[in-house]
């Protein structure tokens, strides 16, 4: 059993910066698979981001291409936590967040569990 609680989100103009975070409970979190995923207004939920084991080696990280060289995935396994990391924000970025963990071993999932969610709107 893992809860997440996403936070970090709010409002920013076009161009900055927002550091979201996800803190996870529950045992073994190093060897979940953690994702962002981001649904807009009247849209799909979409992958976003994701950290996952490459066989059980070393860490992967997994961009969509609408956030490749803008967002970087991490994660600090000592404090249960993943972060997203969005520089140069645009209005289109606009949408509640979501964190997602599982054991998929895929950047897209399936993931078993997810957070309530954290806005973040860009105005332009």
């Amino acid at each position: 059993q893992v809860r997440l609680v996403e936070s970090g989100g709010g409002l920013v103009q076009a161009g900055g910066s927002l550091r979201l975070s996800c803190a996870a409970s529950g045992r073994a979190f190093s060897s979940y698979d953690m994702g962002w995923f981001r649904q807009a207004p009247g849209k799909e939920r979409e992958f976003v981001a994701a950290i996952t084991w490459s066989g059980g080696i070393t860490y992967y990280a997994d961009y969509a291409d609408s956030v490749k060289g803008r967002f970087t995935i991490s994660r600090d396994n000592a404090k249960n936590t993943v972060f997203l990391q969005m520089n140069s924000l645009k209005p289109e970025d606009t949408a509640v967040y979501y964190c997602a963990a599982g054991n998929t071993r895929r950047a897209q999932g399936p993931y078993d569990y997810w957070g309530q969610g954290t806005q973040v709107t860009v105005s332009s």
